[in-house]
């Protein structure tokens, strides 16, 4: 079906909108109220990076101090521990991802932020949260032995580190309950399924419950939690359907029940609103630790209630915005609430007191860019070429007909994610500039149901590629798109979509754009880190391949871009961080010398404090005003 036409009258196209208008740092993002319902903490630029401010519940942005310094990078994720007086912040070095967390003492301003966890080159900080039955902690996973994930308690106050438990081998995790006690054990197979067992309190010993994942769901069981009592396991599963489900499997009987299902949708596990953003599929009570709430995928996400006690409040959240609840935050006893809401063009935060049913806006994030000036993401499908349904997300440029356009196809990453109706400064940014934006979840993106995933097995640079012209043919049958002005572009999976796209069809695409993708994947699954070792089976190894059996590194090489440079033509733009933990910019530094080597065009951007993506305000602005010269170039 083609998108819904925009209803609001046909206006003149505004003035362009400029990098650093879509691509600064928010005004404002991630509020999180403090445990105790009195101070709200959040993200803001200062000194050109993202720092953490906290002010009074009912205070303004004006009146707000900074309390953390942050000059190198930007911080992107913080949580306050169950004292207020400390606030907690993850930070890795120009985007290596060896996070280490730091402590930031509100009570003293002139106090320097504290390194937590002080861990060698290599090592990093995986999750971090308080232990309500330990006040005064926060439970860390962290790899200080490099391929082991092993549990610690730390002190806040103090920051004296105690070893709580030992990953005993590989692939073998432990779900805690509340008082911190391991309930339940989970380990994967050499086949990528997992294996789950109660773990006897008083002798240790793991009593069999069920098996599940495998392919299906390629980054592992993604929901595993114990309940607060540790009398059940929640865990995310497809059971006999196609639809990913949220269950509970009883610990003594192993009896399975559906917590939270809706026909046709699946529990929301990676759904890409931005790069590096992605919601909660679970909204959990801060007090119980009980589930309030599960996120499912669809053309809009549909928030579904759980605890019945949660329905009133929910309610009354959902009337504040047209959008959908994004974020939410409450103080221990669930009066007090601060809710992100997510839109195409207007996201919001809100407070709401319930006692009260008193509620205000908190901010908007882009409060310089006029909601009736930016384009619509609308949801639209279409059929594959062998059948299968395919669905996307259309940004068209406002004031414009909606014909013969040129048209950006803007893939995601993962591969096992999935594009999310919201605010996307990708597509706003070419939409403005009068490209069609086009974002389709080909298969072997979640969200979709359990065959669509499937379906990718064996299809890197196949059916996950055609997929993606599918998708092309369709916008230019629409009448929507030029065929001779289509571009290509993503980043990390996205980015070797476009590499595919522009070694394997060339004659399809007029311009490509690079972001750290993989031009080998033999050398790419090759470098995983140790600790990802014993998860692979379910995802790299089953789709793409093993490179140490011969015959599939043979495969897997004939489906990199790497063995098929001397056909690229298209023209290329490819950006690199030479700090990427994942993607080495040696493969990088391969295709543009080849290129080099044959004339064809191609720019190349190398940021020396990036990782696997830009995140400094200052790199993606220049390389988005890279972005934008290339198809204006090539696709004009």
């Amino acid at each position: 079906m083609t998108a819904r036409p925009d209803p609001r009258p046909a206006a003149p196209a505004p003035r362009r909108l400029e990098a650093a208008d879509l691509f600064r740092d928010p005004a404002f993002s991630h509020p999180v109220i403090s445990p105790d319902g009195e101070s709200l903490a959040y993200l803001a630029p200062s000194g050109g990076r993202r720092n953490v401010w906290v002010r009074d519940i009912d205070q303004e942005h004006e009146d707000a101090r900074r309390v953390t310094h942050d000059t190198r990078r930007g911080i992107l994720t913080f949580f306050w521990s169950d004292d207020p007086r400390w606030l907690l912040y993850l930070q890795d070095t120009d985007g290596n991802e060896d996070w280490h967390l730091f402590r930031v003492d509100l009570e003293d301003p002139s106090a320097v932020a504290e390194d937590l966890t002080p861990l060698e080159p290599g090592s990093r900080v995986f999750s971090a949260e308080p232990l309500p039955a330990r006040p005064g902690t926060v439970l860390v996973t962290m790899n200080p032995r490099p391929a082991s994930f092993d549990m610690f308690l730390i002190d806040v106050c103090t920051g004296e580190t105690t070893l709580l438990h030992e990953q005993t081998e590989p692939g073998v995790d432990l779900l805690l309950d509340r008082e911190g006690e391991p309930v339940f054990a989970s380990r994967v197979t050499a086949d990528g399924s997992t294996e789950f067992s109660a773990i006897d309190p008083d002798t240790g010993e793991r009593r069999p419950l069920l098996r599940a994942g495998g392919p299906e769901q390629p980054l592992g069981v993604e929901v595993q939690r114990s309940t607060p009592d540790g009398t059940g396991l929640l865990l995310s599963l497809y059971l006999d359907g196609d639809d990913l489900q949220l269950v509970r499997v009883d610990r003594e009987s192993a009896e399975v029940s559906v917590l939270a299902a809706v026909p046709g949708r699946s529990l929301d596990i990676m759904g890409m609103l931005a790069p590096g953003v992605l919601p909660p599929p679970l909204y959990i009570d801060r007090g119980t630790g009980e589930v309030l709430a599960a996120r499912f995928a669809g053309p809009r996400a549909h928030i579904e209630v759980v605890d019945p006690d949660f329905t009133e409040v929910h309610s009354a959240l959902a009337a504040l915005s047209d959008g959908v609840l994004g974020t939410l935050s409450s103080d221990l006893t669930g009066t007090r609430w601060v809710a992100t809401f997510v839109h195409d063009r207007e996201p919001e935060a809100w407070l709401y007191d319930h006692a009260t049913g008193d509620s205000r806006r908190l901010f908007r994030p882009h409060p310089h860019l006029d909601p009736a000036h930016l384009a619509p993401m609308e949801p639209v499908s279409f059929p594959a070429g062998d059948g299968p349904e395919l669905h996307g997300y259309l940004t068209l440029p406002v004031g414009v007909p909606a014909r013969d356009l040129p048209l950006v196809l803007v893939t995601h990453g993962g591969p096992w994610a999935h594009d999310a109706w919201g605010f996307s400064a990708q597509a706003q940014f070419l939409a403005d500039r009068g490209h069609a934006v086009l974002q389709v979840n080909f298969r072997g993106s979640t969200g979709h149901g359990r065959r669509h995933t499937l379906a990718a097995q064996g299809e890197f640079a196949g059916a996950m590629h055609t997929d993606l012209l599918d998708a092309v043919d369709w916008a230019v049958g629409c009448g929507l798109a030029d065929p001779d002005r289509v571009g290509i572009m993503g980043g990390s999976y996205g980015g070797y979509a476009a590499l595919v796209g522009a070694a394997f069809t060339p004659e399809r695409f007029a311009a490509a754009v690079d972001l750290v993708g993989i031009a080998d994947l033999t050398s790419f699954v090759r470098a995983l880190p140790p600790f990802s070792r014993p998860y692979l089976a379910s995802n790299w190894l089953a789709y793409a391949g093993d490179p140490d059996d011969p015959e599939r590194e043979a495969d897997m090489l004939a489906r990199s871009p790497i063995s098929r440079v001397e056909e690229i033509t298209t023209p290329l733009l490819i950006a690199h961080g030479a700090n990427d933990a994942r993607v080495m910019q040696t493969e990088s530094d391969r295709i543009v010398a080849s290129l080099r080597e044959r004339g064809v065009p191609v720019e190349y951007l190398v940021a020396d404090d990036e990782g696997h993506g830009f995140g400094n305000p200052e790199n993606e602005i220049r390389l988005q005003r890279a972005i934008a010269a290339h198809f204006d170039r090539h696709l004009s």
